[in-house]
C-alpha cells in the first residue's frame, strides 16, 4: 500500500475473512517492516484466541462491522489514507461519476461526516456509506472498499484513488461532467455480458 501510494507509514489496514476466523494487519507496525508473523488472527466477533505477538489494527470494529453488514460479497476489506481520497474527503460530500470505472464501485462514492479512527461511531457510519457501494469516503479521514477477495478489495481502493485524482484534476479546469445512473447501470451491465478484465 506504500509504494502504490495508498497509505503513509502506519496507516491503513487490510484484512480477509476466513470460514471460521479473520486475519487482519497489525497496529503500530510500519509496512517496510512487516513481516508474515505480525498478521493477527481473531475470531469473527472480533476476540483474540491465544497469545499474540500484535495488537489487530485499531480499525478492527470498522473492518468487522463491513463483514457483519454486506454478507458473503465482502471476503477482504482495504482501509486506506490515499491523497486524493483524504482531500476530497475534507472539501466534498461524495465522488461523482466522472469515469465510467465508477460502475465497478456501485457508483458514486459517498463522503460520511467524520468520526474518529476506531470507534463505533466511524465503523457504523462506514456501513451506511456503502450501502449499495463496494466504496466509501471516511470524512477527513480516508477510505474503505472490500471486495470478494483481498485483490479485488485492493484493486477497488487503487482505483478509487486514481478516480479521485481525476475528478481532482477535472475540477481545476473547470465543471467536470459527470455520467449519468443510467449510463453507470449500461456499463455494469456490458462489463457482466462481456465478462470484461475477467481471464
Amino acid at each position: 500500500m506504500a509504494g502504490d501510494g495508498l497509505s503513509d507509514g502506519m496507516s491503513g489496514n487490510l484484512s480477509i475473512r476466513l470460514p471460521d476466523m479473520i486475519v487482519i494487519t497489525p497496529s503500530g507496525v510500519p509496512y517496510d517492516a512487516m513481516t508474515p508473523a505480525d498478521i493477527v488472527v481473531i475470531s469473527q466477533d472480533g476476540t483474540l484466541p491465544g497469545a499474540k505477538r500484535r495488537r489487530p489494527s485499531t480499525e478492527t470494529p470498522m473492518h468487522l462491522a463491513v463483514y457483519h453488514a454486506c454478507g458473503p460479497a465482502a471476503g477482504a476489506v482495504a482501509h486506506t489514507h490515499s491523497p486524493y481520497v483524504v482531500a476530497l474527503s475534507a472539501t466534498s460530500d461524495a465522488l461523482p461519476a466522472v469515469h465510467y470505472a465508477m460502475a465497478g464501485l456501485g457508483g458514486p462514492v459517498r463522503v460520511t461526516p467524520y468520526a474518529r479512527f476506531g470507534t463505533a461511531e466511524l465503523a457504523d457510519r462506514a456501513v451506511a456509506g456503502l450501502a449499495g457501494r463496494s466504496a466509501v469516503i471516511l470524512g477527513n479521514h480516508g477510505a474503505l472498499t472490500y471486495g470478494a477477495t483481498l485483490s479485488q478489495a485492493y484493486d477497488r481502493a487503487r482505483t478509487l484513488e486514481w478516480l479521485a485524482r481525476v475528478y481532482w484534476l477535472a475540477a481545476q479546469a473547470g465543471q467536470p461532467r459527470t455520467l449519468t445512473e443510467e449510463q453507470l447501470t449500461e456499463v455494469a451491465d456490458a462489463t457482466r455480458e462481456l465478462r470484461y478484465g475477467e481471464e
